[in-house]
């Protein structure tokens, strides 16, 4: 095959099917032929107008595929992987400092123009060209294909988070949020030995988290007291959600903010309360290499179901469908790619 099949996105909820020429590779790169992929909630914010991005571009982030060529010294063809959300450049002082997911020069999976430098850069796509230092892990072979697309966004950004909030080992946990992310967020907090309250309005997916091991509460019953957690998880990016996160936290309490990734209310915030309180709110956005292996390794061993918390896979030609409605009561749609 010397074409590569895919969605692009035209802007709304406009979608075309075509077919572009495979790109010739340079030194670095490598081409996969992907296997899975899963729609991610940020390509509904894009698709919704939430979150601006360029077009026509191939959206898609979460992904799982077998090389079939690279220059990569390290990549061999045949090897089933899965990449990273963000290509860093390593050269720039924020690569340098190790936070490469804010490299000053980042192109992002399923986030570059059709007419840029990385068009084939998204996942609703029979193909995807990964960049030179765009990190690559070997999927191990227990790990099945739906899974693996998760940890490429929301698994690593999950292990960033829990790095940013400590040990939990004994700790109040509030996770804020229900969604993919919020679900394996669950998991890793009840495996980690804490205390975890899960917070969201749908049923369905309060039933998942406490299947996980933890207590869980309807978002409109939600009434946490001063000082009631020492860690909050906030996954939902609602305004109440941020809010209850903040103030909830007891002495030395950290509140990890992850969900706010599109226009978000102001929150007003008492400088006292947190000087005098030590108390930290920091935020998450992406993740470094590190948190992907860290993913594969979490969800490898993981309890969640995930045939029951994803809907039935679709085919590539589906993917604009499958826009048209959120599934709320699945937390991602796996889109299987042709052999």
């Amino acid at each position: 095959m010397d074409k590569a099949r895919v969605v692009i996105w035209e802007g709304g909820d406009t979608f075309d099917l075509e077919s572009i020429e495979l790109p010739e590779l340079s030194e670095g790169e490598t081409l996969v032929r992907l296997r899975t992929a899963t729609i991610c909630g940020s390509d509904r914010h894009t698709v919704s107008g939430r979150r601006a991005q360029p077009c026509p571009s191939i959206l898609g982030h979460e992904g799982v595929g077998e090389v079939i060529a690279t220059q990569n010294p390290d990549i061999e063809v045949g090897q089933r992987v899965t990449f990273s959300v963000t290509a860093p450049c390593m050269n720039c002082d924020r690569c340098r400092a190790g936070r490469t997911a804010k490299c000053r020069s980042v192109l992002k999976t399923g986030h570059e123009s059709l007419h840029s430098e990385w068009p084939l850069s998204g996942t609703y796509s029979t193909h995807i060209l990964l960049r030179k230092n765009q990190p690559v892990v070997v999927v191990p072979d227990a790990i099945d294909n739906l899974p693996a697309s998760i940890a490429s966004c929301a698994g690593g950004t999950v292990m960033a988070a829990v790095e940013a909030a400590g040990d939990l080992r004994d700790q109040r946990v509030l996770v804020m949020g229900i969604g993919m992310l919020g679900l394996i967020a669950v998991d890793v907090a009840v495996r980690a030995g804490a205390k975890v309250t899960a917070v969201d309005p749908n049923a369905k997916r309060r039933q998942w988290a406490e299947e996980l091991g933890a207590t869980v509460i309807d978002s409109a019953q939600f009434h946490p007291g001063p000082n009631s957690f020492d860690v909050s998880l906030e996954l939902s990016g609602v305004g109440p959600g941020v809010d209850a996160c903040i103030k909830c936290l007891d002495i030395g309490g950290t509140a990890v903010l992850v969900g706010s990734v599109a226009d978000s209310p102001i929150h007003q915030l008492d400088p006292e309360w947190v000087v005098r309180g030590w108390r930290t709110i920091t935020g998450v956005h992406n993740y470094e290499p590190r948190h992907l292996d860290q993913a594969l390794d979490i969800l490898q061993n993981s309890r969640i179901t995930w045939q029951d918390v994803c809907a039935d896979p679709i085919q590539l030609n589906r993917v604009p469908r499958a826009f048209d409605t959120a599934p709320s009561d699945f937390l991602r749609t796996p889109v299987e790619l042709p052999q």
